[in-house]
């Protein structure tokens, strides 16, 4: 099965990879998000134009290329002109300036030189326009150093490789710290275990470790693997998967995962998970597709920079031959050319989106958001529908008591008695009734003469009284009265499609139980919000009716439906997408079908274990709210990205004319210097703007 978006044009992106064939193409289609790439690759999407390259080398270079820059400004003539100060004339001092460019030319420029050659065999893009403004450039003031008659540009050369290797480190830096992430995540494993033997601790790696050995977490120490408590208890801090720093308070049967730190008590674990299995590994594998999938809107941005490309010589050759036709002289024609090239690099459009999408990222995992697919995250903002499994999602996924009604006894001796009996047993709902009077730090009576009643319930004495608890139909077999008003009470309870239960002593009815899976508080919350976004909001249940009535209408859902099959929830799913763009928030493990259908699928519920190769985004904290705020955040990323592409190209449109010298007559006139000037104002306002989504108040 595969996502069938016919309304959403990623399709025809070449960098998009669908989810089923995903891993294979991993290799074959998409960058390696690793620092140091091999050189020679022949690719021109994201950021293959850096092939071979680390933003060390950027950072290397640029600061070089700074040092040597300063010469260069402080015997420029036009420098000297403007701060009105005489440069110290030295012997063969007019040569310092050309042989300092030379230097800068070839080994600050050589990255973009090397990117330009890879373009040139496939698509031209940034690397060809910033390498044919530096060559024009340095070819012409050398002319000029030989003899030509003119002015050279040998500071607007250097300044122009200075801000261009600036440019590109920010970018490799900001595209390289996503891929820090998985090695800080790799890092939470310590690599020692301390294994019980047959009573006896042994220090063994934890590579070493297979399902079912016992390990022993010290207090203080990092949980080295999945696995579940059989021994002790404590609270434990799970901020790396959840983004949440609270400890959370675990017990025997909890499952703790490994990066997690352990806090005051000791714990002793039945490995669960080994290897690639494990949480940690499954996120790690989560962060590197995200990171390798392509941006449809670096798409668009490759796409813009080749058109400004285009444009760029276009403009430039045209301004080069009419002022020479117009009789300016060969220095001025030259002069306008470079000029049009250097304001026309689209310097700002590399770092346009790669800044926001590291923010974007960023802020989704501190929140407890696995982005597992950057152009499904992108996709988020076009959503007008979300669909939610009932069960496990927007409730809890366990009963708890709703009402209770009695005749001759209170609620809380009901209570205690019906908990006291219970607490016996291993029934769910039994197990519900036992959970409520807890809540309610109700002290339990010890039951003597206890007997479980298969089909029925259970019976036994409690405070030298014989009582049962079970269900409804006991009471009509063992001919108890059943007052009217408990009867009333329990036709209520079922039209709600509650589960009942009865507690009886030997001559009637004593109180009826309404039991029901338990809403999320947060949940009744994430549909409110949902409303105000306009989003509509529809349940999707196998329950019955009237459980999927009274969900629904607790939580002002706009539609449900019941009683649908698993197999037929991806089929209902791709009726919703025929009306709008639908996501549907599953639990990912029997909604894998559903999840792969939707225009976005969420997962939630993962709880620990988060292979979940259907959806798109992964929530880790079980929180429907979270749903809410991925959305959010989609919205607010898609328009930093749009406005970052405005920011970076917008300026060209006045930029352009005035450097080909459209205003001349009126005086006005750009220079390379002003050109680079402009270019490197554009590149600092979208880094700001990227930055600036870190702002956006989500509502959390």
């Amino acid at each position: 099965m595969h996502h069938d978006h016919s309304n959403h044009p990623h399709h025809s992106d070449p960098g998009y990879v669908g989810h089923a064939d995903h891993e294979q193409q991993l290799e074959s289609n998409l960058p390696n998000p690793a620092p140091h790439q091999h050189e020679g690759h022949g690719q021109h999407g994201g950021h293959d134009r850096h092939a071979g390259h680390s933003p060390e080398m950027f950072k290397r270079r640029f600061f070089i290329c700074l040092v040597l820059t300063l010469p260069i400004l402080y015997f420029s003539p036009l420098f000297q002109e403007w701060f009105r100060y005489q440069a110290i004339d030295l012997q063969g001092s007019n040569w310092i300036t050309p042989i300092l460019a030379t230097v800068i030319y070839f080994y600050g420029g050589w990255a973009f030189l090397k990117g330009a050659w890879y373009e040139l065999r496939g698509k031209i893009g940034m690397m060809t326009l910033i390498a044919l403004a530096i060559t024009v450039a340095f070819v012409y003031s050398l002319a000029v150093t030989f003899g030509l008659p003119g002015d050279p540009f040998y500071w607007e050369l250097a300044t122009l490789v200075d801000v261009m290797l600036l440019g590109h480190w920010i970018e490799m830096a900001s595209v390289q710290g996503a891929s820090r992430a998985l090695e800080h995540l790799a890092d939470l494993v310590p690599a020692i275990s301390h294994r019980l033997t047959n009573g006896r601790i042994e220090d063994v790696s934890v590579s070493t470790l297979t399902e079912h050995d016992r390990i022993l977490i010290r207090p203080g120490e990092q949980i080295p693997i999945d696995g579940e408590i059989t021994e002790g208890a404590s609270s434990v801090n799970e901020a790396f998967l959840t983004g949440e720093s609270r400890p959370v308070t675990k017990q025997m049967g909890d499952e703790v995962v490994g990066g997690a730190v352990n806090g005051e008590g000791a714990l002793t674990v039945q490995v669960t998970r080994t290897g690639d299995k494990t949480t940690l590994s499954q996120i790690m594998r989560l962060v590197e597709e995200a990171q390798s999938s392509r941006s449809r809107y670096q798409a668009l941005a490759d796409q813009l920079a080749y058109w400004l490309t285009l444009i760029a010589i276009g403009v430039s050759t045209l301004t080069f031959v009419v002022w020479l036709a117009a009789n300016s002289g060969l220095t001025f024609a030259i002069n306008r050319a470079v000029t049009v090239l250097v304001i026309t690099c689209p310097h700002a459009l590399g770092l346009a989106i790669p800044l926001v999408i590291v923010n974007a990222t960023a802020m989704s995992a501190k929140n407890g958001i696995l982005v597992r697919s950057r152009e499904a995250f992108e996709r988020a903002r076009d959503i007008k529908a979300i669909a939610f499994d009932k069960t496990g999602t927007l409730t809890e996924g366990r009963f708890g008591v709703q009402h209770m009604d009695t005749d001759g006894i209170n609620e809380l001796d009901a209570l205690t008695i019906s908990a006291s009996l219970e607490s016996l047993s291993e029934h769910p709902l039994g197990q519900a009734i036992v959970g409520e009077a807890e809540h309610r730090q109700i002290h339990l009576v010890q039951a003597s003469e206890f007997k479980a009643i298969p089909g029925r319930g259970v019976e036994g004495t409690v405070n030298a009284q014989r009582y049962r608890v079970g269900r409804p139909e006991w009471a009509e077999e063992l001919n108890l009265t059943f007052p009217s008003a408990l009867r009333k009470g329990l036709q209520e309870i079922e039209s709600r499609g509650e589960s009942a239960i009865v507690l009886l002593n030997d001559q009637q009815v004593l109180a009826v139980i309404g039991l029901a899976d338990q809403i999320r508080e947060r949940a009744r919350e994430a549909i409110q919000r949902l409303h105000e976004m306009n989003i509509e909001t529809v349940m999707i249940t196998g329950d019955a009716e009237a459980v999927a009535k009274t969900v629904a209408a607790e939580l002002g859902i706009d539609r449900y439906y019941a009683r649908v099959l698993p197999q037929d929830k991806a089929t209902l799913v791709r009726r919703l997408k025929a009306e709008k763009p639908t996501a549907f928030v599953g639990d990912g493990i029997n909604d894998a079908p559903a999840l792969f259908e939707a225009d976005l699928g969420i997962a939630i519920g993962a709880g620990t274990n988060v292979a979940i190769e259907s959806a798109d985004l992964v929530l880790v904290k079980n929180d429907p709210l979270d749903a809410t705020y991925a959305l959010q955040l989609a919205k607010a990323t898609y328009n930093k990205m749009i406005q970052n592409l405005f920011w970076s190209t917008g300026y060209n449109v006045i930029g352009i004319p005035l450097a080909a010298g459209i205003a001349y007559p009126f005086g006005i006139l750009l220079s390379p210097a002003v050109g680079a000037l402009f270019m490197s104002i554009s590149t600092v306002i979208v880094s700001i703007n990227a930055m600036l989504l870190r702002r956006v108040k989500l509502s959390h």
